[in-house]
This record gives structure tokens, C-alpha cells and sequence, in this order.
């Protein structure tokens, strides 16, 4: 930190508004932060910053933000006291779920809690203590087939490998557009500049999307398939390898059982066959299939666009099986699993307990539960059908459900039917206005940050973190203690110290790490170790003892002293000591996966040659709605509007400039029309997050240019049945010229 004049400062803060997590120069005038730029010194993002990024004084001052709880008074959303907000919640939370049980207590979890260090270290209690089964998260929107396909591989669900971007010689990539997002399950400052660097190294970037996008641009190759069929492209490469006897497992050769099983599983995917479904050629399918294997290393990378489809799981089990039978799964240059500064120390390799799906189901449509979450798209029905168990409550954290799940206007509807709603949400948006109880984090700036997911997808070890940038202002509460007095709130503990949940946490972390022979605490006084730790909070605490725990053994004081971060080196091979099936090894076909074969084998033949399918995309501007309300990130491209390419327009009679009607399943939306090659033809694209059209938000920007919600399109019935990922791309579509004119209201 330094000071350029009395009142005039500048303190780092890693960035919260991607997955990227680049460092950030904050510069603070008084209490206020007025401007960001790249930390060149950040071990990681080595001066990087995107727009997203530079726009956080924005962000942290925007005056739309809440600053003081709300409290529902005859039906109207007045300025309360903490202790009048948290005051309802004990009174409301507890006694319903005395009446009626845990499970009509739902839980929703939005995008931005990965993003806070309370949203990573709080939920997992907060749940425990309502002991509910009704969870539903962002996941079941965007990435919840890779966590089934990691928990089916490999036995666990957080084992996610990600691409070693930094030394492979051959990406192949599906559904993902980083030069826009920055990146997805696969943390990485700078993506643009590192795919930059492949090819200037003489690698191969193959891009496999609908749109050409800014990535697809870069690319050497780039496939424009038909949406919604990258898991029979996969299956197809899968096939090549195999037929051609491409394959080779190398050192994983004694760690994977079920390999001839995937060979018959994919016997029916020829190239001719899959090509035909894709919209593409053979030839072209043998020759990726041919480099990969040829390649001196390579990785297969699959994001959004290859998860929210019908087949999203199936893309995801493909993308692991390619880069295993390739030999480039853990290994440089392939895909590896990163080793977090807060993981638990490795051990030995050993069998588990394996990954179970289905453990439990939705009570309305019978929806399987996946890693514990219920599918988002099953949430309104659960408040609105009648009946034992019916959802009666929710609590709703950095979720804006309304706009991000499909079918937004019927949970809208829903939300007004439940007995009572908290919401922790620094603004009054779409969802959040139904609340009866709203709580409101304070700016970013005035929050400590380490990033517990992301560490555990970067491209490269390392670990940093950042005290708060500004103090506290008077009367906001720090988000950890939002977080901690609402455990106390709905455990029936209300009024106790905030202090007193992380404390359980600590004491019954060190309880089990003092009794496991693994862990580097074995046998030592619990007591004693908890005296040792450091930090002003208890959030800071439980962070030094993560630290200490973990496989590097560093404590929250040498990252005090490393302001920039500490790099902990490149990743490196974990195989076996990572896998946590029951055999002990790679299961390649799992039973729930050759159950859903026959599903995709049928995708082979049947699909309508003219019908227009819509694709989402992703603005480096935004990050769904949650950043739709500052003017900063409002312009360039960040506009929603229909793309769609000039041979449909003049069949549709669409012109550029004019307005559409869009439906499907859920209903018809407008949207104005860009005519553009960037989409192949048969495909229209729309962004995903806007609609800020609804009455009693708090969005003066957003609300000023709402946009259209693409997920209105959607009822919900669409759903990857493995995963319970709503399909939101890749699906029907009839689009209609509009007359000249204003929007229909």
C-alpha cells in the first residue's frame, strides 16, 4: 500500500466479477474508492484487468446499492435495524419449520457467492443448521454436468481437471468464448493472452461454437456445428481413436477400467454418422480426432454452451474420456487438477465412497437430486403445488432466479406465495423485491477476499488474499457477519455472538483433523491449535486454519506478507492420490452415463433440417444480471439484441435495425434484430441475464435499458436428465418479424 497524498491511497483487492480473480490497484480518496487498475506485481494476473474489472469504483458506489436492511411492513419494503431484520428471521424461520419440517425451508444460491469469502465459508452451515433438503443452485444453470462427470470419473465432485493452458500444444475447445467470459471452471487472468501465446508457440487452437465469436476468430480451425450436438462430435472423435488405434492411456494405463466398454459404447458414432447430425463432414471429424492424438500434448476444454444442452452431462464424461484415452489427462500439457492452498493435505491413495446420483428426488416432478442441489428449473412448481412438504419459505443468497432461471414470470408468481423470504442481496432486483426480509452486504471494497472455488480451477497454483480496502462504513454490517447471524437466526440460537459459528466450525474441523492419521494435526491438542490462530475475525480465522491444514501448510501471516500472493508452482500429476471411487480408479463408463447412451444414440437421426435453434452468449461487459445496473459496463457490445445471420433474415424478412417476436416453450419475448454472419445459419442468439422490465426494483441503469430474458422462452421442462441442468441453448425457436414501432409493453 501507498500513499500519493493526505487523503489519497492505494490498497490491492483481487477482483470479485469473474472467475478470473485478477489482482487490482485499488486507488481510495477518503473512504472511496475512484478508480482500478491491473496489479502488475499480482502473482497470477501479472497486471491483467478487463473492463468488468476496471469498472470496480463504479461497482462498489453505486448508489442503487442497499444501505440499511429491509423489512416487509403491510405488504411494503421499509428501512429497518439489524436487529429488527434479524429479529423476523428468528421469529418466522424457526416456526415453520417446526410446523412443517426442514425441507419447506428452500435454499438458493446464486453465481455471486463463489465470488465472497463469506458466500464460500457460510452456506455450507446455514444448511446444516436448517437440515434441508430443498437446495438449489446456480450450477443446475451452468455447470452442474461437469461436477456429475467429475463425481462419476473420479469419485468426487470438486475433481474438475482444467486445461494446462500455459504449456499445452493442442486446445480443443467446445462452447466457450473466454475472450468474452475470461473463462469458465478454469481460472485463468489473461485467457486471451495465454491462447495468444499458444499459437505463437506453434500450438493448435481448435474452436468448436455456432457463433463466430472473438475466440473463434483466433482459432486455427473452427467448427460451426449444429447446436446442441457437441457430445456426438466427442463421441465421434472417440470413436476415430479407437477404430484407428489411436489410443494410448500412458502412465494412466494402470489407474482406468472400463476403456473396451467405452469402445463399444461408441461403436454406433461413426464420423459419417455424426456428421450428418453436426452439420459438418467426416473428414473433418477424423482429422481433429488425429490430431489430438498426434499432438505432443493436448487438452479438450468444454464450458456453457457444451453443459446447458440436451446431452450437457454426456459432453462433459466425453471431454474427461478424450483427454484420458489421449494420455493427456494429468499430465503437462493436458488437463490436470490444481492443488488449492485450502484443500485438505494429500493422502494416500485409497478406494471411497464413490458419487451417487438420485439420492433423493423433487416432490412435484420427481427431479433427481445431483451433488446434493435440486434442479433451479423445479423451484416453482415446489413453492406453488399444494400439498405435505411444499416449499413454505426460501432464503435466497447473490440470487436473482427470476431472470437467470427458465420461466422467470411463473417464479415470479411463485414467489408471492410463500409464507415468508430473506434475501441477502446488496440491490432490490427482479427476485429480491419479493423478499420480506432483505439483508445487504456492503461494497466490495470494505470486504476481505480469498477465492476458495476458483483456487481449486487455476491454471496455476498459487494463493493470495486481500484484507479490506476501505473501513466498514457506519451502519453496514461485514458480510461474514450477515452470514453468521443467520445461522444463529434460523438454528434457534438468535442472539448469540456471531463469533460463536465459527468457532463451532473451528472446534469441529480440528475435533476430526486431530483424529485423522492423514492429517498433519494428527494427535495434537485441539485447544492449543485453535489458541494459535490468527486474524481480527472469525472468518479470518477459519481461513488460517484452512491454511494450515492444507497441503502447503502456510498460515493467514505469510499471506499478510505476500500482498501480491504467493505462487505455488505449476500443476502437477495427482492421480491416484485424488480419485475417491469406490475401485480406487478412473471408472470410464459409469452406470448412469451407459444409461443415458441410448438417449444419444436417438440424437443420430430426427432432427428438423429448418428449424431455428436459439444459442445464448457472453458479453465481456457482464456477468449475467448482476452487473446490467452500471453505466460503465452498458455499452459496446453489452446490448441485447437478436443475432441472426442474413440468409434467415431474408427468409423471415427480418431487417436489421427492427424488432422481432421470439417464442418457444415458455412463452414469446421481443427483441430488436442485428443481422450478422457472426451466427451460422438455422441459429439466432440471444444474451442471457437482461428483462429488468419488472415493477419494484432498485435498478435505475438496468431498468432504463431492460432487454429481453431469453430464459421466458423456457418452461422448465428441459432439463440434461443426469444433472438436472436446465437446457439453455441448442433449443427451438419460431422468430417473427415485427411491425415498425415501439416495444409492446
Amino acid at each position: 500500500m501507498s500513499r500519493t497524498s493526505p487523503t489519497t491511497r492505494t490498497a490491492l483487492r483481487i477482483c470479485p466479477l469473474c472467475e478470473a480473480t485478477c489482482g487490482l490497484v485499488l486507488t481510495v480518496e477518503g473512504d472511496r474508492v475512484t478508480r482500478a487498475r491491473g496489479d502488475r506485481d499480482d502473482v497470477f494476473s501479472s497486471g491483467f484487468v478487463c473492463p468488468k474489472g476496471a469498472a470496480f469504483a463504479e461497482l462498489d458506489s453505486d448508489p442503487d446499492r442497499l444501505r440499511t436492511p429491509l423489512v416487509r411492513t403491510a405488504g411494503t419494503l421499509r428501512p429497518a435495524t439489524w436487529d429488527e431484520a434479524f429479529d423476523r428471521i428468528a421469529q418466522r424461520i424457526p416456526a415453520i419449520t417446526a410446523a412443517d419440517g426442514p425441507d419447506v425451508v428452500g435454499v438458493v444460491l446464486g453465481n455471486p457467492n463463489v465470488h465472497t469469502m463469506a458466500g464460500g465459508l457460510y452456506p455450507p452451515l446455514l444448511l446444516a443448521a436448517l437440515r434441508t433438503r430443498s437446495l438449489f443452485t446456480a450450477s443446475t444453470l451452468d455447470q452442474m454436468p461437469k461436477h456429475v462427470s467429475g463425481g462419476l470419473l473420479f469419485g468426487s465432485a470438486a475433481a474438475i481437471p482444467v486445461p494446462d493452458l500455459d504449456r499445452t500444444r493442442h486446445l480443443l475447445l467446445l462452447g466457450a468464448n473466454p475472450l468474452e467470459s475470461n473463462g469458465s471452471l478454469c481460472t485463468a487472468p489473461d485467457f486471451p493472452g495465454r491462447l495468444k501465446a499458444l499459437r505463437r508457440r506453434g500450438g493448435t487452437l481448435t474452436v468448436v461454437d455456432p457463433r463466430r465469436t472473438r475466440t473463434a476468430r483466433l482459432a486455427d480451425r473452427h467448427l460451426a456445428l449444429r447446436p446442441g450436438t457437441d457430445a456426438l462430435l466427442l463421441a465421434g472423435l472417440v470413436h476415430v481413436l479407437f477404430e484407428e488405434k489411436l489410443t494410448d492411456l500412458g502412465d494412466l494405463a494402470d489407474h482406468v477400467e472400463g476403456v473396451d466398454a467405452v469402445r463399444e459404447a461408441v461403436a454406433d458414432f461413426t464420423p459419417e454418422a455424426v456428421a450428418a447430425a453436426c452439420d459438418t463432414d467426416p473428414g473433418t471429424v477424423r482429422e481433429v480426432a488425429r490430431e489430438l492424438a498426434g499432438a505432443e500434448s493436448a487438452a479438450v476444454y468444454g464450458r456453457i454452451g457444451s453443459c446447458t444442452v440436451d446431452h450437457g452431462t454426456l459432453a462433459s464424461w466425453l471431454v474427461d474420456v478424450l483427454n484420458i484415452i489421449t494420455g493427456n489427462l494429468d499430465r503437462p500439457g493436458g488437463a490436470l487438477f490444481p492443488l488449492s492452498a485450502t484443500e485438505r493435505a494429500p493422502r494416500p491413495a485409497a478406494p471411497g465412497r464413490g458419487f451417487s446420483l438420485g439420492r433423493w428426488s423433487s416432490r412435484v416432478s420427481g427431479r433427481p437430486e445431483a451433488k446434493g442441489e435440486l434442479p433451479m428449473a423445479a423451484l416453482a412448481e415446489e413453492i406453488e403445488t399444494p400439498g405435505e412438504g411444499r416449499i413454505r419459505a426460501l432464503v435466497a443468497i447473490a440470487a436473482n432466479p427470476v431472470l437467470s432461471a427458465p420461466d422467470g414470470d411463473r417464479l415470479d408468481r411463485a414467489l408471492e406465495d410463500l409464507d415468508f423470504m430473506v434475501s441477502v442481496d446488496p440491490y432490490l432486483n427482479e427476485t429480491s423485491r419479493h423478499a420480506d426480509v432483505v439483508l445487504p452486504p456492503p461494497p466490495p471494497s470494505q470486504s476481505a477476499h480469498y477465492d476458495f472455488a476458483f483456487n481449486a480451477l487455476a491454471v496455476r497454483n498459487q494463493v493470495r488474499y486481500t484484507p479490506p480496502a476501505v473501513p466498514l462504513a457506519p451502519g453496514l454490517m461485514d458480510e461474514c457477519e450477515i452470514h453468521a447471524r443467520l445461522v444463529l437466526a434460523v438454528s434457534g440460537m438468535h442472539g448469540a455472538e456471531p463469533a460463536a459459528v465459527d468457532d463451532l466450525a473451528i472446534g469441529r474441523t480440528l475435533a476430526a483433523a486431530v483424529q485423522d492419521p492423514h492429517s498433519p494435526v494428527h494427535g495434537q491438542d485441539a485447544d492449543a491449535l485453535a489458541a494459535r490462530l490468527t486474524g481480527a475475525t472469525g472468518a479470518e480465522r477459519r481461513l488460517d486454519l484452512m491454511l494450515r491444514l492444507g497441503p502447503y501448510g502456510l498460515t493467514l501471516d505469510e499471506l499478510r506478507e505476500h500482498p501480491h500472493g504467493i505462487d505455488l508452482g505449476p500443476l502437477a500429476p495427482r492421480i491416484p492420490g485424488i480419485l475417491r471411487t469406490r475401485s480406487g480408479r478412473v471408472e470410464l463408463l459409469p452406470e448412469p452415463i451407459a444409461g443415458d447412451l441410448p438417449r444419444l444414440r436417438a440424437a443420430l437421426t430426427g432432427r428438423a433440417e429448418h428449424a431455428l435453434v436459439l444459442v445464448g452468449r457472453r458479453h465481456l461487459r457482464s456477468n449475467n444480471s448482476w452487473m446490467h445496473n452500471l453505466p460503465a459496463l452498458n455499452g459496446g457490445s453489452n446490448r441485447c439484441t437478436l443475432h441472426v445471420h442474413p440468409e434467415d433474415a431474408a427468409r423471415l424478412g427480418l431487417r436489421h435495425g427492427g424488432r422481432a417476436a421470439v417464442s418457444s416453450d415458455g412463452g414469446r419475448i421481443e427483441a430488436p434484430v442485428e443481422v450478422t454472419e457472426e451466427v451460422r445459419p438455422g441459429v439466432v442468439s440471444l444474451p442471457h441475464g437482461w428483462g429488468h422490465d419488472r415493477a419494484g426494483t432498485r435498478l435505475s441503469v438496468a431498468s432504463a435499458v431492460p432487454g429481453a430474458n431469453v430464459n421466458q422462452l423456457l418452461d422448465g421442462s428441459r432439463l440434461d436428465p443426469l444433472s438436472g441442468t436446465a437446457v439453455l441453448n441448442g433449443f427451438p425457436v419460431t422468430v417473427a418479424a415485427l411491425p415498425p414501432g415501439p416495444p409492446a409493453p
